[in-house]
């Protein structure tokens, strides 16, 4: 296909005609194709699958990544092995396009392909990528690894995905009409835009729009301002002139401070979020508002429609069927990856997700007595499992990670297993009767795993962090920890009182009712699934972007 004057090359619903290009440093969009690291992937590859079905004018800009993010292994004892293999995608389409950007004083090459929408039902996605022969080795390790460890590279990085992206529309001729920022980390488009339309930094301001995913100022990547203009960061603008466009005075250049100056408008991404940002925020001059949409993720890709059809056809013993079913192909995983037989007929708590400080993957694991008299309980019998990618270089979550692998060698019912993307993701939210989530309150700027176990007949049971405000309605569509004034505890106060108050609920409210009223626990599940459908799936959120965002 030409790829000269490049058209969305589906059919626009005429609501949705605004041209708008879509940056984010990775798409979790199918299994096969591993550009994606956590929630941020999930998130981009849920609004693209909506944006297709929705018929939007949008395209997704991101970084074929030859590594990928990492590919998680074993070691001998099972611990955490962190291990790159080059991937090959003989799906994406060579544009045939090549075009070169300064990085660091030097021109680097720079190669796009292309996701075809029909391939994996998405809008059009172009990834870049500088593994080119003309490249240097330095400039071709750019695109090697997603959110490499060098401080340098990962500048690079986002310099590629920024100026890269923004010059890309140029050579395809798209013409965006808006430039989505998901994340900061292709705001380096805005000083090629600046220097594209002759130095008028309203007509970047009326072009840019930014969501931003963080909720404490630390999470905001900062990097030394000298490096960044090293790195040919800033398209050719000296410093003076970058202090006075961006209002950073000190040597720290602030990503998302800096997007929510170049952007007219930006978003958090649950209500809760919204508010923790405009507060944190709000301390800081000419920002532009920052309005809420909340997170969803796409039902049609991961919903499992035989769990729905039940439902909706009141027939409780095919839900039944279908749910142990699901348990049971889900445990076959387990069994591969650990030697351990799971019952699909006892109750099993998944945790899964990315491993992070705040995300407090031991937490339960910490009240060792209350833990032991859990998982040995014959009356109420349980399973846990727990899954997961800490980021290869934070070595505290790594800890963690083979903290839980180690403390499982003495149960037959507790699980740890690698390997956690798209696939193992959707068979754990089926293996779920509970689907454990607790971060640190107010640390989840939104949180989406939730939202696809419940389409798959798992309930939530999580702290009122990011989306779950929002959502649980306690008792009858989840469980949810009630809030307490956080603000006023200590770390250890914060966690102490959640891990009271999980047990609390486990051992005298969710436990009990799955095993003496099922009927009552399928009617809050079923709940759940109704629910999400409605409030939380991608198609309502593409359609407030364009509605409230791009309007």
């Amino acid at each position: 296909m030409s790829f000269t004057n490049f058209t969305v090359p589906y059919p626009i619903e005429g609501k949705y005609s605004k041209r708008v290009a879509y940056f984010s440093m990775e798409y979790a969009v199918h299994q096969p194709l591993k550009i994606y690291s956590g929630g941020l992937g999930f998130l981009s590859g849920s609004h693209l699958r909506s944006a297709y079905e929705l018929q939007q004018n949008m395209v997704g800009i991101g970084i074929l990544w030859k590594y990928g993010y990492y590919d998680q292994a074993r070691n001998q004892d099972h611990t955490l092995q962190v291990t790159w293999l080059e991937k090959y995608y003989h799906f994406l389409e060579d544009t045939g396009i090549k075009f070169q950007i300064a990085i660091h004083d030097h021109l680097v090459w720079v190669k796009a392909y292309y996701l075809n929408p029909e391939t994996f039902k998405t809008a059009p996605l172009f990834l870049l990528s500088t593994d080119l022969p003309e490249n240097d080795h330095i400039s071709q390790t750019i695109t090697h690894r997603l959110y490499d460890a060098n401080v340098a590279t990962k500048v690079a990085q986002f310099i590629l995905l920024g100026v890269g992206g923004a010059k890309l529309m140029d050579e395809i001729g798209f013409n965006p009409e808006l430039y989505h920022l998901n994340e900061a980390h292709g705001v380096s488009s805005a000083f090629y835009l600046y220097k594209k339309f002759g130095n008028k930094v309203e007509e970047v301001k009326k072009r840019m729009v930014f969501t931003t995913h963080t909720p404490e100022e630390a999470g905001n990547e900062k990097h030394d301002i000298n490096l960044c203009h090293k790195m040919s960061y800033f398209c050719g603008l000296s410093l003076d002139e970058v202090r006075k466009l961006t209002g950073i005075q000190d040597d720290l250049f602030n990503h998302s401070l800096v997007a929510l100056r170049f952007a007219h408008l930006a978003n958090g991404v649950s209500k809760l979020h919204g508010e923790v940002s405009r507060a944190m925020w709000g301390k800081y001059e000419n920002i532009c508002p920052i309005i809420s949409i909340t997170n969803a993720q796409n039902w049609r890709y991961w919903a499992d429609k035989q769990l729905y059809r039940a439902a909706e056809e009141g027939n409780d013993s095919w839900w039944d069927d279908r749910k142990k079913y699901l348990k049971r192909r889900s445990f076959d995983i387990v069994a591969d990856q650990t030697g351990k037989l799971f019952n699909p007929n006892v109750f099993t708590i998944v945790w899964a997700r990315r491993f992070a400080g705040y995300k407090r993957a031991e937490l339960i694991t910490r009240d060792k007595a209350r833990f032991e008299k859990l998982l040995s309980s014959t009356k109420y019998p349980v399973q846990i499992i727990w899954a997961g990618k800490p980021y290869p270089m934070d070595y505290p979550a790594i800890n963690d990670f083979n903290y839980l692998v180690n403390l499982s060698k003495t149960y037959k019912n507790v699980a740890v297993l690698i390997g956690y993307e798209l696939a193992i993701s959707k068979r754990l939210k089926q293996a779920a009767d509970i689907w454990l989530n607790n971060p640190r309150v107010p640390r989840e700027a939104s949180g989406t795993s939730g939202m696809t176990a419940a389409m798959n007949g798992a309930i939530n049971f999580s702290t009122s962090d990011g989306w779950i405000p929002e959502f649980i309605d306690q008792g009858h569509n989840g469980f949810v920890v009630p809030k307490a004034d956080y603000a006023k505890m200590n770390v250890q106060e914060q966690d102490q009182y959640d891990l009271d108050k999980i047990y609390e609920l486990l051992e005298h409210d969710i436990l009990p009712m799955y095993y003496e009223r099922y009927d009552t626990w399928r009617q809050i599940a079923k709940n759940g699934m109704r629910d999400v459908r409605f409030q939380f799936d991608s198609g309502r959120m593409a359609n407030e972007y364009y509605e409230l965002l791009y309007k």
